[in-house]
């Protein structure tokens, strides 16, 4: 029996990119969202698979995007004065952010969900007691049932630690953004379905079927073939450089792992056209993208590969 992943990319405000996408195709495929077994997000896909999970539809996952995407990424030009730009404070506060997902998930927890999911977030401090076993480290909270479940824990919380984008927001009870370690979960959520310490069987890798999104791509590159770059000169494009790369990872693993039972969805922006993460101005535009995709191939996709049984 077939075991299919729905996989979700951080990115921010970027997410209403993602859900428009899924309204598309659900539109076309009436039901395929429903055979997921696993919903695997990151930050602002972690919205997007916890929103599924607990029942809504793509239409009210966006629904959340259009009317709190400005209230979440609200600034004032004296929060940027105190924070000298980010310099010596996060972009943004969280209130509203808690405000919104305390409104949607209430006290909801994760083995409340109607379905499995994944999600990314990075512990800074394990406050292990032994010194010896004391730092920072991934952490991928889930609702799978057994040893390692994380079953009890509120999705409400969950959701506030995967989105703590370094430099957006603060941190929340020590963790930050998974996007620091799997923007793209999707090799998180293969290696997922894998862990023997989970109750049931664990399917064979010929079974599993996955469909993996992003959040709209940026064409992005540094000119120069010989860059006698320093610390400062780096320290800007680096992340930007580790994130997307790394996906790209990411994406080549999955496809060498599953083949043609993996299929990846994250189409390019126009040549520099950058969209930043909080750009909430942008929506519109986001919008227009969603609409133009050619989602011939993805149709394609999910009739003979993720719909067969």
């Amino acid at each position: 029996m077939a075991h299919r992943i729905l996989s979700f990319d951080g990115g921010g405000i970027r997410g209403l990119l993602t859900v428009i996408l899924l309204e598309r195709l659900e539109r076309e495929v009436p039901g395929w969202i429903d055979r997921a077994d696993l919903l695997a997000g990151t930050s602002t896909g972690a919205l997007i698979a916890l929103g599924l999970a607990r029942g809504m539809s793509p239409t009210e996952v966006r629904g959340l995007y259009e009317r709190h995407g400005r209230e979440i990424f609200h600034d004032t030009w004296l929060d940027n004065i105190q924070d000298l730009g980010r310099l010596a404070g996060a972009g943004y506060d969280n209130v509203r952010l808690k405000r919104v997902l305390k409104a949607r998930f209430g006290d909801l927890r994760l083995k409340d969900l109607r379905r499995r999911v994944l999600i990314p977030a990075f512990d800074l401090d394990n406050e292990a007691a032994n010194p010896a076993r004391r730092a920072w480290a991934a952490k991928f909270f889930h609702n799978i049932p057994g040893s390692d479940s994380d079953g009890d824990r509120l999705v409400r919380d969950i959701a506030l630690y995967t989105t703590a984008a370094p430099t957006y927001f603060p941190s929340a009870d020590g963790y930050i953004d998974g996007g620091v370690v799997a923007n793209n979960p999707s090799l998180a959520a293969l290696a997922q379905t894998q862990d023997d310490r989970a109750d049931g069987p664990v399917p064979p890798l010929r079974q599993v079927r996955m469909l993996s999104l992003g959040t709209g791509r940026p064409l992005m590159r540094i000119e120069g073939r010989r860059l006698d770059w320093g610390l400062g000169q780096w320290a800007k494009p680096l992340l930007g450089i580790l994130t997307e790369g790394g996906m790209g990872v990411v994406d080549y693993q999955c496809r060498q792992f599953l083949g043609r039972r993996y299929h990846r969805l994250s189409p390019a922006f126009a040549p520099d056209d950058l969209i930043p993460m909080d750009a909430v101005n942008r929506m519109d535009d986001l919008v227009r993208i969603a609409g133009s995709i050619d989602l011939a191939p993805t149709l394609a996709w999910l009739r003979t590969v993720w719909m067969k049984r």
